[in-house]
């Protein structure tokens, strides 16, 4: 979800449950498969609320069922801040850390926006799913009751696990960062495009409306009447795309950086459905980050162009340009939404911004561009970047 803690899937390989809950995909190490890994400055980012120590007893007694900890076990428990769409808590024996989730069937957001509350075993699914091929980017699942939408996760701690966005706030835009996270979201949706059994246990069409298609598409078309069949025929298009296995909030906040490869958390949008969605939804937030940090707007353009360039470089499930048709057709829709939709992104905050990214993204939906780097130079040209020849800006 768009707003959801970022300490999520602040989990790591610390725990040795006693249970038997974890499939046998979810216990390699996370040392394989690593692609090209830089170091990276720590950044202190969200972390645990020490004020909120107290979960109601339902918390407590899904501990004690998990067999995570002994029934002597003094359990310390600390609310993870930022969530909106989950409880979230950081649970401690002392020598043990982990986390426990419960999705939430209403979100704390201003609009009124519900949600089906089995997200949760759906997000769970896709952890176990990815972590069968790529374990080094996905927390395990250590513990599941689905009937109670909760399940309880490593802890990965944020010394070794910076946040994506925060390390983008402060500036810091590695290229192959950017790079790496595209060939592995590509590699997700490849590997599960050749799955039978998928599109089935992940057939999650009226979450995925409810938490992604309404309030993005379905919301910005009825603020915007003057371009709201364009905006219904791009919901009901991604709808109807079905073709791989989708995370549905690839956005730098769920993504974290860990020693091995970065660590896609938070799957509450998972679905079987069109890849395109997850590509633009992280692409649209390195172009809004210019606005955030306009000091690191070329960083930012190089990041956009180096991400999408990895990504499309896997794509082999469907012909690549029609791929990139439809990836350059649904951006400029998911740009106006985090203005005009229901979960409006929190650091463009001014008339000022908001009009700006207003006009450009109608302007980009009247023209539907059939390629990324087009965006991305509209974008740039409206900006008013320029390029300056040092290696760092958007080479369109």
């Amino acid at each position: 979800m768009p707003v959801l803690a970022i300490t999520l899937g602040n989990c790591c390989p610390r725990c040795k449950p006693s249970h038997q809950a974890v499939s046998p995909g979810e216990t390699r190490k996370r040392d394989g498969n690593r692609l090209k890994q830089i170091p990276m400055p720590t950044i202190h980012h969200q972390r645990a609320d020490k004020s909120a120590t107290d979960p109601d007893l339902s918390i407590k007694e899904f501990m004690r069922r998990s067999g995570l900890v002994g029934t002597a076990s003094r359990l310390q428990f600390h609310r993870l801040t930022g969530g909106v769409s989950s409880d979230i808590w950081l649970v401690s024996t002392g020598s043990e850390s982990f986390c426990v989730k419960r999705a939430l069937p209403q979100l704390r957001v201003a609009a009124d926006w519900h949600a089906p509350v089995q997200r949760n075993t759906f997000e769970s699914a896709w952890f176990r799913t990815v972590g069968a091929f790529m374990p080094e980017s996905v927390p395990k699942i250590l513990y599941e009751e689905q009937d109670r939408a909760m399940f309880a996760m490593e802890y990965l701690p944020p010394d070794k696990y910076e946040n994506w966005k925060q390390m983008l706030a402060h500036g810091i835009v590695h290229p192959e960062t950017a790079a790496d996270i595209g060939t592995r979201l590509a590699r997700i949706h490849s590997v599960t495009t050749q799955s039978k059994i998928l599109p089935r246990q992940f057939e999650t069409d009226a979450i995925f409306h409810a938490i992604r298609i309404e309030p993005y598409l379905l919301a910005t078309a009825r603020a915007h009447p003057e371009i709201a069949t364009k905006l219904n025929a791009l919901a009901e298009r991604t709808e109807r795309t079905k073709l791989a296995l989708v995370h549905g909030d690839v956005s730098p906040k769920n993504i974290l950086i860990g020693p091995a490869a970065p660590v896609f958390i938070d799957a509450e949008c998972a679905w079987f459905g069109d890849p395109a969605f997850d590509l633009c939804f992280c692409l649209n937030h390195l172009l809004l980050k210019c606005i955030m940090a306009p000091a690191s707007t070329g960083e930012f353009l190089n990041a956009f162009r180096l991400m999408s360039r990895a990504y499309l470089r896997e794509v082999g499930w469907e012909d690549p340009q029609e791929f990139q048709e439809r990836a350059a057709s649904l951006l400029p829709g998911l740009l106006l939404a985090r203005v005009d939709g229901k979960s409006p992104v929190e650091y463009v905050n001014t008339d000022q911004q908001r009009s700006l990214v207003r006009q450009i993204a109608l302007k980009l939906l009247e023209n539907s561009p059939k390629q990324l780097s087009f965006i991305a130079y509209a974008w740039a040209r409206a900006l008013g970047y320029a390029s300056s020849g040092d290696g760092n800006e958007c080479a369109y």
